[in-house]
């Protein structure tokens, strides 16, 4: 349990930053910063007459805006990113300007206000192709296939080049997939929506073989403030996600069941060697001994955290 303390929450309105919000903001005094490009005011609106609470709706790259909402913080929780893995393959300046350069421009006002400590949000995206499965911390070279994994391995250099050079001191997480309440993309969002414009046919992009981890946002969150309670090294690297790992095609057959949809016909891209679009990883599955040694293990496996996800989004009428 994290307490006491002034924070900054970057991306504070979106899926994951919503819910570390909720835990904070109980026991903290907590201010977010969000522009929402894709964070939904819907999420955090509910703690508007907290006085514990402040909201400042400005971009990252607005280095004045930075500044004045890190007045008087100690420490930061990084969020912000523009998520979209798929996007890079078009768009080749979207992760650096929202990631890298974003994520600069934090640090560098971290630095002149004398705030000292950052928690920030990567990825599994970073390790690439892993040979290692299931990956640990220390696994490398780490070559991502993704712009996007690429941006977050440069804010993750970043990160550590500061803290040695600024005495800083951050906790990084690599993530699995967070699935759950409040999803506003990824493969579940995906399938609902087209389930729910056609019920009787599903595309899945790839193969269907695609097996990765996944976690429940409440255990990522629970994740996140464990370890940035209990790990106190210069740079402290954790994966955070499930032990085990489920395909896309159970995942379809999931969101069917839950949807009480039978006999849907599911309808293979096929992709690029078995991937869903350009920088899919095809197999993802994270060592999380590490949190585990910590004394941290997740509540859900994939299965169930998909089970749980499925359930809480269908409950919503904006999927």
């Amino acid at each position: 349990m994290i307490k006491g303390r002034s924070i900054l929450v970057t991306g504070g309105a979106g899926f994951i930053g919503s819910h570390l919000v909720d835990r904070l903001v109980e026991f903290n005094r907590v201010t977010v910063l969000d522009n929402f490009s894709s964070g939904k005011m819907e999420f955090i609106e509910n703690h508007s007459s907290n006085p514990n609470f402040c909201l400042i709706e400005a971009d990252l790259r607005d280095q004045k805006a930075v500044e004045a909402a890190l007045e008087g913080k100690d420490l930061v929780f990084h969020l912000a990113a523009n998520p979209d893995v798929k996007i890079g393959a078009e768009d080749t300046r979207t992760h650096i300007d929202q990631n890298v350069i974003a994520t600069y421009i934090l640090l560098e006002s971290m630095r002149k206000r004398g705030v000292s400590e950052i928690a920030f949000t990567s990825t599994s995206t970073v390790y690439g192709e892993a040979r290692v499965v299931p990956t640990p911390e220390d696994y490398g070279p780490l070559l991502p296939i993704s712009l996007y994994g690429a941006s977050k391995l440069a804010c993750e250099a970043m990160i550590s080049a500061f803290c040695s050079t600024f005495d800083m001191r951050s906790w990084i997480f690599r993530f699995a997939n967070i699935v759950g309440e409040r999803g506003t993309h990824g493969v579940i969002v995906d399938f609902i929506k087209k389930l729910e414009q056609d019920p009787k046919t599903l595309e899945i992009l790839g193969s269907g073989k695609q097996r990765k981890s996944y976690l429940l946002v409440s255990d990522c969150v629970d994740a996140m403030i464990f370890s940035q309670n209990s790990a106190r090294g210069r740079v402290n690297i954790f994966n955070i996600g499930s032990q085990d790992s489920v395909d896309v095609t159970e995942i379809a057959d999931v969101v069917a069941e839950k949807m009480n949809l039978k006999e849907v016909c599911y309808k293979y891209t096929g992709g690029i060697n078995g991937r869903g679009w350009r920088g899919d990883v095809k197999t993802m599955l994270l060592s999380i001994e590490k949190m585990e040694r910590l004394g941290w293990r997740p509540r859900f496996n994939s299965r169930e955290s998909i089970e749980a996800a499925v359930e809480a989004l269908l409950d919503r009428s904006d999927v």
